[in-house]
């Protein structure tokens, strides 16, 4: 198993801001959801923090997994509940400098 590192960059995309508070709050339901199915699965998230200064993003979200295959798996499943119509972002996914490469 090779300990993995996601960082999740985000901002919310100009329609996001027109869905009234309970459109916001089912969406934010659903990705809660994927976030503690994640942690259920062995996954830790090591925080969510807001950027200041120069950057395209509001968010950055870091997260460690058992695998890079785990850390897909939570996007996907973020996708599937449509995180993606709704947020631009960008992600990244290391390996621990600690684990062999094959």
């Amino acid at each position: 198993m090779a300990d993995s590192i996601w960082i999740h960059y985000a901002r919310p995309r100009p329609h996001w801001y027109r869905l009234d508070k309970a459109a916001k709050a089912a969406k934010t339901k659903d990705w809660a959801a994927v976030a503690e199915a994640s942690k259920q699965a062995g996954a830790t998230c090591l925080g969510r923090y807001h950027i200041r200064g120069q950057h395209d993003f509001e968010t950055v979200e870091i997260w460690r997994f058992a695998s890079p295959e785990a850390a897909f798996d939570h996007w996907a499943r973020l996708t599937a509940a449509a995180y993606n119509e709704w947020y631009a972002f960008s992600n990244n996914v290391g390996l621990s400098l600690d684990t062999p490469l094959p």
